[in-house]
């Protein structure tokens, strides 16, 4: 089916940060499998990627950025990482731009814009969200992370685990409990910066998949924060989380489907070459099945991204849509995923095939952002259930 969602600037765009995977990401044989085995994508990284603008496309001009407020500017890029098979590079560029950067367009004043928002676009200052505690999950309120003001500072105490970006961010964008005796309304939201004194990383996480993505924990131990560093108003946290969550399930879903279509691609080049019984397996009717499967639910997850995509650009994304995307496509992608790795055979499970990563990245998609089960649960209370 012809895809309507992009116009020309949109496409290229995509040239320039295709060229820039291949030169930056993809260059020298090896570079990204280095970043794996390391467990984080290179600092320089980021500031060459900003340098391209490809970081914080939403940034006024005024401020470094280019002033696109598209977000299918984002969606390319979500594609393109995934169609090259870095998708741990690309988990910590959808992060900084898709995830984090809103709450800082959104709720920072004027004093904060003129701090932050240029090194934001630049990739001089990486970003990164903690929301997330160990024993608390998806149950928000029940965060332990207390932060209480003594006079133009807060003292933050507390931890947070599961960090994307947690390695490399200079600015953390943390949800405390400035209330204890509220739960969602005892909820803030505040700024902690890289160097701060009591600011400290815990371990860089060994995970599953998404290697090259810096997963970190980090501990809070007294640590004056600035009550300059407060986003937008105290108590108001767990307010603005729930507004930036559409736009968060959005890329992780559009994200997924792009994986989908990547391991398709992949695939169907094996099939057309790896012979048995004298043919290639392609031509065999059960792996034909199975891709027209594959490619029928990956184009219908793709037009129903596009429409989210263009809805969020209208300002009428809702909650329920959202949700259905992300719990939809993400099941699709781990699916999709297994069905191409199958056709692999035994070279499927080795890692120097992109289709092996892809099937060990793709696993976590249906926890973070929300686990599906909780995308379920908000689908079906918005049924009257």
């Amino acid at each position: 089916m012809r895809r309507t969602l992009y116009e020309d600037v949109h496409e290229d765009f995509r040239e320039s940060f295709r060229t820039f995977l291949e030169r930056e990401v993809l260059g020298d044989e090896g570079r990204y499998g280095e970043w794996e085995r390391n467990g984080i994508v290179p600092r320089e990284v980021f500031a060459l990627a900003g340098r391209g603008g490809f970081l914080g496309m939403a940034v006024p001009e005024a401020y470094g950025g280019a002033g696109a407020e598209d977000f299918r500017f984002n969606l390319v890029i979500g594609e393109e990482t995934q169609r090259a098979g870095v998708g741990g590079f690309g988990l910590g560029i959808t992060l900084h731009n898709d995830i984090c950067l809103p709450y800082f367009l959104t709720y920072c004043d004027e004093a904060q814009r003129e701090r932050w928002l240029s090194g934001i676009a630049s990739g001089e200052l990486i970003t990164a969200l903690a929301m997330t505690e160990p024993g608390v999950g998806s149950d928000i309120a029940s965060m332990s992370t207390r932060a209480r003001r003594e006079g133009d500072h807060y003292v933050v105490d507390g931890a947070k685990t599961f960090i994307t970006n947690g390695i490399n961010a200079d600015l953390v964008v943390v949800a405390v409990k400035t209330d204890s005796s509220e739960r969602h309304r005892g909820i803030s939201l505040v700024v902690i910066e890289r160097g701060m004194d009591g600011f400290e990383r815990g371990r860089n996480l060994e995970k599953i998949g998404q290697h090259a993505q810096d997963t970190a924990e980090l501990l809070f131990s007294e640590v004056h924060v600035p009550a300059a560093n407060l986003l937008g108003e105290e108590g108001e946290g767990f307010r603005y989380l729930v507004s930036n969550l559409p736009q968060e399930r959005l890329s992780i879903a559009a994200s997924a489907v792009a994986a989908a279509e990547a391991a398709l691609g992949w695939t169907l080049d094996y099939v057309r070459e790896r012979k048995a019984f004298g043919q290639p397996i392609g031509s065999f009717q059960a792996s034909r099945f199975t891709l027209a499967e594959v490619r029928s639910e990956v184009e219908i997850g793709r037009v129903y991204i596009d429409r989210c995509a263009q809805a969020l650009n209208e300002g009428e994304l809702t909650a329920e849509d959202a949700a259905m995307a992300k719990w939809w496509c993400t099941d699709l992608q781990g699916r999709a995923i297994d069905r191409c790795l199958q056709l692999f055979g035994g070279y499927g499970y080795m890692l120097e095939y992109p289709i092996a990563r892809a099937f060990a990245d793709a696993r976590v998609t249906r926890i973070y952002g929300g686990a599906n089960e909780i995308m379920k649960e908000i689908v079906g209370r918005s049924l009257g259930l």
